[in-house]
């Protein structure tokens, strides 16, 4: 297939954490363990320790500093990624992962995977839910040195891999991603109803963009607007 031919294919972004796993995972290890861990290495109350944690967590939230297990290991005084480590069983795919990515595949989709989790994180994820067959391109913001809710990612991305925005796909469950991918002139965006199994559902009309429930949705959604462009075209 030549370079043109390839640039022609649409291309599929997802989110990792939320999007295609189930951020239970997440929320567990950020809300309960690390609390927990934080409370015993520095011999303060469960209370004192969520109030601290919680503090940091809003100073860094949208920041490449928030995705970082380094930064936080640094910044609490526990290892982060050991912790992880430690609870990999509880990671594990949203409803209609798998099959959604089979699908995508089997339409001759290029699926990229574009997480703001730090490289340790990605790998750790990869090693324990079978991602990587499905995806051509998997990148770490920090390898980028912007998070996805900075433009700048988007533009560095475009560098590094050249592709057109408006073929173009991006499901994220975080608004503020999606806000700058709308902003870099994807048009194309898809957000999560519900991203942890832990939280109830988030309302549809809540949300500034399509959201998906069961990830299968979106293949829908793709084929509904596949219908209408040949439809404008014929």
């Amino acid at each position: 297939m030549s370079y043109s031919d390839l640039q022609q294919q649409p291309i599929a972004m997802f989110d990792m954490d939320g999007t295609l796993l189930d951020l239970a995972f997440d929320d567990f290890i950020w809300n309960h363990c690390l609390p927990e861990r934080h409370a015993q290495v520095h011999q303060c109350s469960l209370e004192q320790s969520q109030q601290t944690l919680f503090q940091f967590y809003q100073q860094h939230k949208h920041t490449l500093s928030w995705y970082s297990s380094a930064h936080w290991t640094a910044k609490v005084g526990v290892d982060v990624l050991q912790l992880q480590h430690e609870h990999r069983n509880k990671i594990g795919p949203r409803t209609g992962c798998h099959q959604l990515l089979e699908q995508l595949k089997a339409k001759g989709y290029r699926c990229w995977l574009l997480t703001n989790a730090d490289r340790a994180g990605l790998q750790l994820k990869l090693e324990n839910v079978e991602l990587s067959p499905y995806f051509e391109l998997m990148i770490s913001s920090e390898e980028l040195g912007h998070a996805k809710e900075e433009t700048a990612f988007w533009q560095k991305l475009q560098q590094l891999h050249p592709f057109d925005p408006a073929q173009a796909v991006f499901i994220d469950d975080t608004v503020a991603v999606l806000k700058s991918a709308e902003d870099f002139g994807i048009t194309q965006l898809f957000s999560i109803l519900q991203p942890s199994s832990s939280k109830a559902a988030r309302a549809a009309t809540e949300l500034p963009y399509p959201a998906l429930d069961h990830l299968t949705e979106l293949f829908d959604y793709l084929e509904t607007n596949l219908q209408v462009t040949d439809a404008k075209t014929a």
